[in-house]
């Protein structure tokens, strides 16, 4: 038997949860964020295929989505909800003789040993389905990084195989943006330095890369252009790298003593969740993220004097974070994020 790499990915998991709590919304636009009032500001957090066919995504406003598909059914998160109908995806996954990496509420990697992956991976599906009513797609590689691009070619409800024997004539003339890793911002750089696809990535010159990446990241884009993963498949409980928080405002926020305030009331937050979580990991360095009018979102940190939970402490970096901002137009949304000591 050979060991293959699996990735299982909850097809629109949060908009099929909700699905399953009001049948009567299958086959219809779903959009889920906020709280389900799109004339409020929020953004989305997942939409149902229907509502993807309208152009909407997560992470763009809910009045933008709603201008998009006024007849969608706008609905409120329930993160506890999501979490448990998460925990019993994952108590099938474990079903399974395999090794399981939660990765996020609605994805996961499973290690397994099997001479027919395909066959295995259309169980795992079908005990998925049985047991939660919720559909995956998953991807089956030789390393992490092949099998979690395969999900996405997957998708919905598929399975597809990615590893080093297909990967040429599967990636090559691919734009390096199907590259697990490579976002909007990379791709839009690699463009500028004539690389367009990922045959051409994986060939580029080293010394290009590295200029216009810096050492380590240029040598690591370069590499996922060839499929190279050496990270294991892990089964301990997913540590997060950060604790943050975010609020949007239903008004613009033009005072600046007033966007003081509400900054050190979120770094206060965080750091009680910190004191409340398990890990009880401290802080390494704060980051204050600053969304101004309409959509221009900024973001600038501050190092932590050693790592801390101090309540205080963090308050301070927030407030420091803060003062390399402009403020100079309204704000809409304000965010703070506490970078933490790595796990043991």
């Amino acid at each position: 038997m050979q060991r293959f790499v699996f990735h299982v990915d909850l097809d629109q998991f949060i908009a099929a949860v909700e699905v399953l709590r009001h049948p009567e919304l299958a086959g219809t636009p779903v959009v889920v964020g906020g709280d389900g009032d799109p004339m409020k500001r929020g953004v989305v957090s997942t939409a149902s295929y229907e509502a993807r066919a309208f152009g909407i995504r997560s992470g763009i406003p809910l009045r933008t989505a709603f201008k998009k598909c006024p007849d969608a059914v706008f609905l409120a998160v329930d993160a506890d909800h999501y979490m448990a109908a998460s925990r019993d995806v994952m108590t099938t996954l474990r079903s399974f003789p395999a090794v399981v990496q939660v990765a996020g509420w609605d994805e996961a990697f499973m290690e397994v040993l099997t001479d027919g992956p395909e066959r295995l991976a259309r169980d795992v599906q079908r005990a998925v389905l049985e047991r939660t009513r919720l559909w995956c797609s998953i991807g089956v590689g030789d390393n992490k990084l092949r099998a979690k691009i395969a999900s996405d070619m997957a998708k919905p409800q598929g399975v597809f195989r990615l590893t080093a024997a297909n990967w040429r004539d599967v990636m090559d003339d691919l734009p390096p943006r199907a590259l697990w890793g490579v976002g909007p911002k990379s791709q839009k750089r690699l463009e500028g330095l004539g690389i367009k696809t990922v045959r051409q990535l994986a060939t580029a010159d080293q010394a290009l890369m590295t200029n216009a990446f810096g050492p380590s990241n240029g040598v690591w884009i370069r590499r996922l252009a060839s499929g190279e993963d050496r990270n294991p498949v892990v089964d301990e409980p997913h540590r997060p790298k950060s604790r943050g928080r975010e609020r949007t405002f239903q008004r613009d926020l033009i005072d600046r003593d007033e966007i003081r305030h509400e900054v050190s009331t979120l770094a206060r937050e965080v750091a009680a969740d910190m004191s409340d979580d398990d890990d009880q990991r401290p802080g390494l360095r704060v980051v204050v993220k600053v969304r101004f009018a309409p959509f221009i979102t900024k973001t600038h940190g501050a190092p932590l004097r050693e790592p801390t939970m101090d309540p205080a402490a963090i308050e301070a970096a927030a407030s420091a974070a803060l003062e390399r901002f402009d403020l100079d137009r309204p704000v809409r949304l304000l965010g703070v994020k506490v970078e933490l000591v790595a796990p043991n």
